[in-house]
């Protein structure tokens, strides 16, 4: 069977996960998806993305939006579909940034993730400097400028003072997540503030608390932190497209993972952009990528089916 023509601007053949991979994560949860309706133009719609995971017998997909909660849309696409579809909220300045009772809201309307500051946090600039001659600038930075042009003038969410600790808001919305048992998702945080803010999380009483793309170049965190990471019990989240477009070698991601051990560490996609594959494909093309560098099937349900599932169930 001959593999899809690529959507307009790629070249070539979009690639195709095995039968082998596609069985490895029956059952799973993508929890990191960029999917239409968005502020950017997105690949593939909500409704599109369940039939599509239906088909391919996964269990369910998380809405994340930069921009805007996703708690309704993801209840209406379930029920419509019947999957299990996941509400968020990102805490970026267009709710409020660091914003309790948007997330108290989003919790009433059965979100189950919060992501901390994405584009927004002070740790990622992109969107708020000149990019250096030569550099690529992502798609949602370009956005971010643009607002600016416009005259919108958000400063960074902050999660800590001038001397590394805590602000009282973040208290205030670990306080809500932990009431309402939400996942917690650092963001585009440092390495410091994500390492800060898991400790603030364990005492405001949060059980689940995943470090989001920790290869990715604005958290790029090392073997040893992960591991101090992972023995505070948190999730580490590793990206199908971080090592696809290259801001990291599969090598190092799959070195991380052997590092810090299969238990944790779980899979996501990060997918929806145009010129990436289809977004129902990625988990099983990451397992590809797992199998063809010696994880074990068992080892790779482990990553895709079990953990995304203690996330979120």
């Amino acid at each position: 069977m001959c593999a899809p023509a690529a959507p307009s601007g790629l070249a070539g053949p979009e690639p195709r996960p095995s039968a082998q991979a596609a069985e490895i994560v029956r059952g799973a949860y993508d929890l990191h998806v960029h999917i239409n309706p968005d502020v950017i133009e997105r690949r593939i719609d909500d409704m599109a993305l369940a039939q599509g995971h239906r088909e391919r017998a996964l269990s369910g997909f998380a809405l994340k939006s930069h921009y805007t909660p996703t708690a309704e849309r993801a209840t209406l696409v379930s029920q419509l579909t019947g999957l299990d579809v996941i509400g968020a909220i990102t805490l970026n300045a267009p709710v409020g940034g660091m914003n309790a009772l948007a997330v108290e809201i989003a919790a009433r309307e059965h979100a189950r993730i919060v992501w901390f500051p994405t584009f927004d946090a002070e740790n990622e600039p992109l969107g708020r400097t000149a990019a250096k001659p030569g550099v690529p600038v992502p798609v949602w930075a370009k956005m971010q400028h643009e607002l600016r042009d416009q005259g919108f003038r958000p400063e960074p969410v902050r999660v800590v003072d001038e001397h590394g600790a805590l602000l009282p808001e973040v208290h205030d919305v670990l306080r809500v997540i932990a009431r309402h048992d939400l996942v917690l998702a650092t963001g585009h945080l440092s390495r410091d503030e994500i390492f800060t803010l898991v400790r603030g999380a364990k005492e405001a009483g949060v059980k689940r608390i995943a470090i989001t793309h920790p290869e990715f170049p604005s958290q790029n965190i090392g073997l040893a932190d992960q591991r101090a990471l992972a023995a505070d019990g948190v999730l580490l989240e590793r990206c199908f497209t971080t090592a696809h477009t290259g801001k990291v070698s599969w090598e190092t991601m799959f070195e991380n993972i052997r590092g810090v051990g299969v238990e944790h560490s779980y899979v996501s996609t990060d997918l929806g952009q145009l010129g990436n594959p289809p977004c129902e494909d990625g988990m099983a093309l990451m397992a590809d990528k797992m199998l063809a560098a010696g994880f074990t099937p068992q080892e790779i349900h482990t990553m895709t089916v079990v953990n995304t599932r203690k996330l979120v169930r």
